[in-house]
């Protein structure tokens, strides 16, 4: 597959245009580009960020032409399991844009070893890189301003976004920085695991994303929210009970026993509802073109996977 978006003429600074139109995406990474907590489409599966950056990028194809999209993300994963699992299928898929996302489930637990955390995202990121593809990558938001008890984590945080911008020093390497928002401090953007984003935190994100790539601004993903009306101490009370027994307690068991929220899932998925001309013009990466196979409605999660490329 040519790599329009990489042999795109080339600005000032070495840059590939960033306005160039990218016929086919991939993303990779852990719950935050699964698109954990974010509306559920009717096939049962998580809509996120990616798939909102994806229906942007299809949109600007001219009618009759393919868009393709695969993304690999599995919720829970380590940055070494993203690495082994994820980027040499994703290279091999030799997509024009990639989007790059692990570390922070690493950082969340005692003991992270960050710079094995550093060299594995190195090495993720070049390994894309080698393969064509235009590189996205992001900093972590500020959990510090949010979440009671999380100022351990602002130092190795903070090293892996001076160790992503530094990645930024190849001209093929976009960085989206959500720290730097103060938006993402609003609670309303998170879920009520606290972890994960809500919807309209996938859409900022999204929009983030279409932003670094320079994409006219649909909205200002970086406003504030309205502001909400107080929570009582009552309300606030019952809130972090909640939080506790159904979100904290059980992702700490998981720690305890080894095991992943992600345990025997697949990360690869087609999505054929992002095309606006028909849903065959939208095609799995690296799998037969529109019209050399029937394409199935709903293809079951992971199942492109099985069926081979």
């Amino acid at each position: 597959m040519e790599n329009s978006a990489t042999s795109s003429v080339s600005r000032g600074s070495g840059r590939p245009d960033r306005y160039a139109s990218f016929s086919s995406y991939v993303a990779v990474g852990d719950s935050f580009t699964e698109g954990m907590c974010d509306d559920v489409l009717p096939n049962g599966r998580y809509r996120g960020w990616a798939d909102r950056v994806a229906a942007r990028l299809a949109a600007e194809q001219p009618d009759g032409a393919g868009f393709r999209y695969a993304n690999f993300a599995v919720r829970g994963k380590l940055i070494g399991q993203i690495h082994d699992e994820q980027i040499g299928e994703a290279a091999g898929l030799r997509g024009e844009l990639v989007t790059l996302a692990g570390g922070l489930n690493d950082v969340l637990r005692p003991g992270c070893d960050v710079d094995r955390v550093e060299e594995l995202l190195g090495r993720s990121a070049a390994a894309l890189l080698d393969s064509g593809a235009v590189v996205v990558l992001f900093t972590s938001t500020d959990p510090t301003r949010r979440l009671g008890g999380s100022a351990r984590l602002l130092a190795p945080i903070l090293r892996m976004k001076a160790f992503v911008e530094g990645l930024a020093a190849d001209p093929r390497v976009v960085v989206v920085d959500l720290f730097s928002a103060p938006c993402f401090d609003d609670r309303r953007l998170w879920a009520e695991d606290r972890l994960h984003l809500s919807p309209e935190g996938h859409r900022r994100v999204a929009e983030a994303v279409l932003e670094a790539l320079g994409r006219p601004a649909a909205f200002d993903w970086r406003a504030p929210l309205p502001p909400a009306a107080p929570l009582g101490r009552v309300a606030k009370l019952r809130s972090d009970l909640r939080w506790l027994g159904s979100h904290l307690g059980p992702w700490i068991g998981r720690r305890l026993t080894g095991r992943s929220s992600g345990d025997g899932m697949a990360g690869a998925h087609f999505r054929p509802e992002l095309g606006r001309v028909v849903p065959t013009v939208i095609t799995w990466l690296g799998m037969p073109a529109a019209g050399e196979r029937p394409w199935a409605e709903d293809l079951p999660h992971g199942a492109a996977r099985a069926e081979g490329r």
